[in-house]
């Protein structure tokens, strides 16, 4: 690119050099907390929080930006998805413990 000339469409240019950048997010603790919902789609967000990690460190602040945006989207699922699955998961566990107590019940009162 020549100076003075105007940037191709679709090319954002970072903060000029020196400028203060807001800190970026990586959403590592999100992502490593997901773990323990729906490990599936949390590996993937580990792995982009620590591209948002290194491209900080690096200076790449879109990078880093679209990396953190990457971790959350991972992140999100991984919780949703877990939740669902774990209140799923007790709503069947409950419906399994009435329907053993009102077996037992009735088997004790029939002579």
């Amino acid at each position: 690119m020549q100076p003075g000339m105007p940037p191709p469409p679709g090319y954002q240019q970072g903060p000029p050099p020196g400028a203060p950048q807001e800190p970026v997010n990586s959403h590592m603790g999100w992502a490593i907390g997901s773990i323990f919902l729906f490990w599936p789609l949390a590996i993937p967000a580990i792995m982009a929080a620590s591209r948002c990690n290194a491209a900080v460190a690096a200076g790449d602040y879109m990078g880093a930006t679209a990396a953190s945006e990457d971790a959350k989207k991972w992140a999100k699922l991984a919780t949703i998805i877990g939740a669902c699955w774990y209140g799923l998961w007790c709503v069947i566990s409950i419906i399994w413990v009435i329907v053993g107590v009102a077996a037992v019940g009735s088997a004790s009162t029939s002579y």
